[in-house]
């Protein structure tokens, strides 16, 4: 096989004898489609859902052997939308490494960039895993032949449709139509046929209906395994469903969603900002919904490997950035410690610790419930009901400035005050820009926020960046054009 392509990604036979030579490396564990088919185990069932996790980690070289160019070193999330946003560099000093980051950067990128192609091959990949899973736990006998409890299979499923949902979530945030594959493929006239994009709105319905399925497998209990606390939980399925109303603008959905993840009272906003991002505190704090779970000394490794470029320079704030913040406020340092050139929030210390590790624990955090609560206070806002939303955003202020700083002290008094009463919806949305840029700040938020709220080139451009209105969507990778024989189109504009 010549390149990691859809058809290749999709076709599920394409570990057997005659691909050996691909550029994927199979994860240990992982399901194909021909242990699948033969008698299936419970440690098969297990496995198909388990290595699908997988392609949410920072682990380095998952698909690929240091395959920078095409964007598969590592998750490139940090780069699409961190980098290409006002709020991040590529590095601390800047050079002419990896200048395919660059090209991300100024808005210089074509259909063949190794950024849009990473993202693109490790959601589908995801995907093709799930789809076996889901195949697998569907089947009508399978409790018979594996002995499978129907406790355990439904939550096996359940993350099964979360995880599906959370890949064409990315993909169609990033590249709008996109193919729609919800079966296995079994042959490679299969994967041609189902290489076409399916509307944006057909996506946004199955993900969305995905959710409704996994939601109602799942039980009432804050972690859905108490020695598994990694596993997608109810809360994290409620958080998707609220955030994919978010993003297709079903303001009343957002609100009863969220008041629906309020409802469980398994979250709260942490008393320390630092807490959900700490290693110390991974899995015991109030506020984060849905975390990668990194482990250091693996077999095969599960660390945080986006470490280790953290200490070759990479991931520098903007200045711009640093300018966003209010006076004193304590999410500045906690974010990044400019003076030592560290990345507190994504090495998980206050002191460097992990920086250049490339089998770090730090987890991945992907929902807190400060994002969910300034997603409700946005459909507030749209809905005018403003002093909800006001109240809201006064709530993640005021966590902030009560927040012990990275140095131990506390916030003198005046810091972050809060947002008067208002009624000008266009003011509001503005506080509301400003909170959740140093709120979520090196999150890989900012560039989907400024997208959707449709003013990404007014802002990115007014940096100096090349931003287009073709830039709204990354471009379609040109090899996965070419592999489709033209069954895929590209992007305007690509």
């Amino acid at each position: 096989m010549k390149n990691l392509s859809i058809i290749g990604v999709l076709f599920a036979l394409a570990t057997l004898a005659g691909c050996k030579k691909t550029l994927t490396t199979e994860a240990i564990g992982l399901t194909t489609l021909e242990k699948a088919n033969s008698t299936p185990t419970l440690n098969t069932v297990e496995n198909s859902v388990n290595s699908s996790y997988l392609l949410l980690s920072n682990r380095l070289n998952l698909l690929a052997e240091w395959d920078w160019n095409g964007g598969l070193v590592f998750q490139n999330d940090y780069i699409m939308q961190d980098i290409a946003s006002d709020d991040m560099e590529k590095k601390w000093n800047p050079d002419g490494d990896q200048p395919w980051m660059d090209d991300i950067n100024n808005f210089t990128f074509t259909s063949s960039n190794g950024g849009p192609n990473g993202l693109w091959k490790y959601d589908y990949e995801g995907i093709k895993r799930l789809n076996i899973a889901i195949g697998l736990l569907t089947k009508t006998d399978i409790e018979a032949i594996t002995g499978i409890t129907t406790a355990r299979k439904n939550q096996l499923l359940a993350e099964a449709y979360f995880l599906r949902s959370y890949y064409y979530f990315s993909l169609v945030t990033n590249f709008g139509d996109v193919p729609l594959i919800t079966e296995t493929v079994k042959s490679f006239q299969e994967a041609f046929k189902v290489a076409v994009r399916a509307n944006k709105t057909v996506v946004w319905d199955r993900i969305k209906s995905d959710l409704v399925l996994a939601k109602a497998m799942l039980p009432n209990t804050k972690f859905s395994s108490a020695t598994q606390k990694w596993r997608v939980s109810k809360g994290a399925v409620i958080a998707l469903q609220a955030k994919s109303a978010l993003y297709t603008e079903k303001w009343d959905d957002v609100i009863t969603l969220v008041t629906e993840l309020e409802g469980l009272h398994f979250y709260n906003l942490n008393a320390n900002y630092f807490d959900s991002f700490s290693t110390a505190k991974e899995f015991t704090d109030d506020e984060v919904i849905f975390s990668y779970d990194h482990i250091s000394d693996q077999n095969p490794r599960n660390g945080n490997g986006i470490c280790a470029p953290l200490g070759w320079g990479f991931f520098a704030p903007s200045t711009d950035f640093l300018n966003a913040f209010e006076p004193n406020d304590p999410r500045k340092l906690y974010t990044v410690d400019v003076p030592n050139q560290n990345v507190n929030k994504m090495l998980g210390t206050l002191n460097g610790g992990n920086k250049g590790n490339d089998d770090a624990p730090t987890n991945k955090v992907y929902i807190r419930f400060a994002d969910v609560l300034l997603w409700k206070a946005e459909a507030y806002n749209e809905k005018a009901s403003y002093p909800e939303a006001i109240a809201l955003i006064n709530r993640i202020r005021a966590r902030a400035r009560t927040t012990v700083t990275a140095t131990g002290t506390t916030p003198p008094a005046g810091t972050l005050p809060d947002r008067p009463a208002s009624t000008n919806k266009e003011v509001i949305k503005g506080w509301l820009i400003s909170e959740r840029r140093v709120e979520l700040g090196f999150e890989s938020q900012r560039l989907l926020d400024l997208k959707r709220w449709k003013i990404a080139k007014a802002v990115l451009t007014a940096q100096g960046k090349n931003f287009l209105d073709k830039h709204y969507l990354y471009p379609i990778p040109q090899n996965e054009i070419d592999a489709s024989a033209g069954t895929l189109t590209p992007n305007p504009g690509y």
